[in-house]
């Protein structure tokens, strides 16, 4: 009975194979798509209980790359495995081969960009507070890794599937030219993009001024950097754009120099107007993380005596200066009222020219 069924499916042929050999490739392709996929899935499982146990990145990463593991991969191996088992044509053993390189190129391609992205993202959370320079040089060769991957997979598929490597690349050699006439924009922006990288003017975390725009620096891409300014909304800089602009970095500051003026009334007793420097300078040694420079009596102006008032604060912080200018103001204004000292404003003038007026009929 068995021998004739064999017989029977063995006889009958479609598009080229057997019946038998069509049974054999439905059920091995089956069996391996079910045994592929369920084998990553309980892979997969398992790695991800063993993350939770261990601080190595590699278990982290092999789960990275069975989560980036395409289905569509998996059935296209399976269904080749099945046609060489079930000995079928030469042909379409040819055309599933081609097919499965390219699915295999973009699979690998998939994964090495799922490796690259895992690591600089793991870089940068480990790294950004204590050297942010690091972290946009990884990112940079985030970048190249990506381009490299790309291009050895795509070369290497081509070279699977017999295409002449060597006149390709001469083809492309010539065709560049005219590739990169065309892109020239882009690829100033990409140049831009190694030079920040390489010179570091600023690096991930920065806080930049660029013309009107505040923000720190939040990505630096290969033809944006965006920022994230202080109202919220992300600000997005063409590279070559920002590399031109006149760019102040607080982050690179280490210490912040202060100019402020006071002014004080008239009819402040003369022998004060000298003290009034040495009482400010006391008062701004008083505060922590400051270095006074001076304070003088700087002009005789419109409504007031002027005083103008320089220190510098040791740390960079813009928090840090307002609290400590926020102190030097409430003790100027402290001390001058124990002093009996006014401090002026522009209506003093306005208010005395109107005592003078002649009286208006009632």
């Amino acid at each position: 009975m068995n021998e004739s069924l064999y017989e029977q499916l063995t006889s009958i042929s479609i598009l080229g194979l057997t019946a038998f050999q069509w049974l054999v490739i439905v059920v091995v392709w089956l069996g391996l798509s079910l045994a592929f996929i369920v084998g990553r899935f309980v892979l997969r499982s398992q790695l991800q209980r063993l993350t939770r146990r261990t601080k190595v990145s590699l278990d982290d990463a092999l789960v990275k790359l069975l989560e980036r593991t395409k289905t569509w991969f998996l059935l296209a191996g399976a269904l080749y495995s099945a046609l060489i088992v079930a000995d079928a044509v030469p042909g379409a053993i040819r055309s599933m081969r081609a097919i499965f390189v390219v699915l295999a190129a973009i699979q690998v391609m998939i994964w090495g960009n799922a490796l690259i992205d895992f690591y600089v993202r793991r870089y940068r959370e480990r790294h950004i507070e204590d050297d942010a320079s690091a972290v946009t040089t990884m990112q940079a060769a985030g970048w190249i890794g990506r381009l490299l991957v790309f291009s050895i997979v795509v070369l290497l598929a081509l070279d699977n599937l017999g295409v002449n490597i060597t006149a390709l690349i001469a083809g492309l050699g010539i065709g560049g030219i005219a590739i990169a006439l065309a892109v020239q924009s882009v690829l100033s922006d990409i140049f831009s993009s190694l030079s920040i990288v390489i010179d570091k003017p600023f690096v991930v975390g920065d806080f930049l001024a660029v013309d009107e725009y505040l923000g720190s620096v939040d990505r630096i891409g290969l033809k944006t950097t965006r920022l994230q300014s202080l109202s919220g909304e992300q600000l997005v800089f063409s590279n070559t754009d920002l590399l031109e602009s006149r760019i102040r970095n607080y982050k690179r500051m280490f210490e912040r120099r202060v100019v402020f003026e006071i002014g004080v009334e008239y009819d402040t007793e003369r022998q004060k107007l000298a003290q009034i420097s040495e009482w400010i300078e006391e008062i701004v040694k008083a505060q922590e993380l400051t270095r006074f420079d001076r304070a003088h009596l700087a002009k005789i102006g419109p409504y007031a005596f002027n005083y103008e008032i320089v220190y510098y604060v040791l740390d960079p912080s813009f928090n840090v200066y307002m609290d400590i200018q926020q102190a030097i103001n409430i003790a100027i204004v402290e001390r001058f009222d124990e002093e009996r000292i006014s401090l002026s404003y522009p209506t003093q003038r306005l208010h005395g020219s109107l005592l003078a007026l002649p009286e208006q009929d009632a």
